[in-house]
């Protein structure tokens, strides 16, 4: 499925700012200013000065979140975005409740599994598109664990309806979804009444990301 853009200038404005010069960008920043997340519960809260507010707006991470202190701006991270930051790209610290001292990656990810199940599947799906330089959202609207947009919404609709599947565990929740050929075809037709390709991320027990062939149309992971 190839993209369907906003506007007739919005395919050009995406190309002449690729999503991966953004991402850089945002992460030269972050890592000059030091920046800090408090971990709560199943999300991070980052303060920012207003480059990075830009900055954070044109990559599509977290939500901004209405205060009234006026000299910085408060954004909402998903623990898939904020590990993704910390983790991946090396540009965030992040510290968890009261405790003044920032969290190394493994204490991260065993606390975020201690606060949702399946955080090690969908950080690994999450992490597996990031990489490729898909804009990453949450699906809850359509009944998936993600959407796929190929760069800012305001520019272009998401793609890809994203499932994530774990392998070998038949027992796993999140692989009931697609376990008869029924649940298979009423999740493409959804998919499709709403313009998307439905992609399924099938993690191994290794944290391998493969692409299940259910899915219609084409996508290089």
């Amino acid at each position: 499925m190839l993209p369907r853009w906003k506007g007739k200038a919005a395919k050009a404005k995406a190309f002449a700012d690729p999503m991966s010069k953004i991402v850089s960008e945002l992460q030269s920043s972050l890592v000059q200013s030091e920046a800090h997340a408090l971990l709560s519960g199943c999300s991070a809260l980052l303060a920012v000065e207003s480059e990075q507010t830009d900055l954070l707006n044109r990559a599509c991470f977290g939500r901004a979140i209405a205060t009234t202190e006026k000299e910085k701006q408060w954004f909402q991270l998903s623990m898939e975005e904020a590990f993704y930051l910390c983790h991946s790209l090396k540009c965030l610290k992040i510290k968890v409740g009261e405790d003044n001292c920032p969290k190394n990656d493994e204490e991260l990810w065993d606390y975020m599994k201690s606060k949702k199940e399946k955080f090690p599947l969908f950080y690994k799906a999450y992490s597996h598109l990031r990489n490729k330089n898909w804009v990453v959202r949450s699906g809850s609207q359509y009944g998936v664990d993600f959407v796929a947009y190929s760069h800012h919404p305001s520019l272009v609709h998401s793609q890809y309806a994203v499932l994530v599947l774990s392998e070998g565990d038949d027992g796993d929740n999140a692989n009931q979804r697609l376990r008869e050929w029924s649940d298979i075809h009423c999740t493409i037709r959804l998919c499709g009444s709403v313009a998307k390709t439905l992609l399924v991320l099938n993690i191994n027990k290794n944290g391998q990301v493969t692409v299940l062939p259910i899915m219609f149309g084409g996508l290089c992971c």
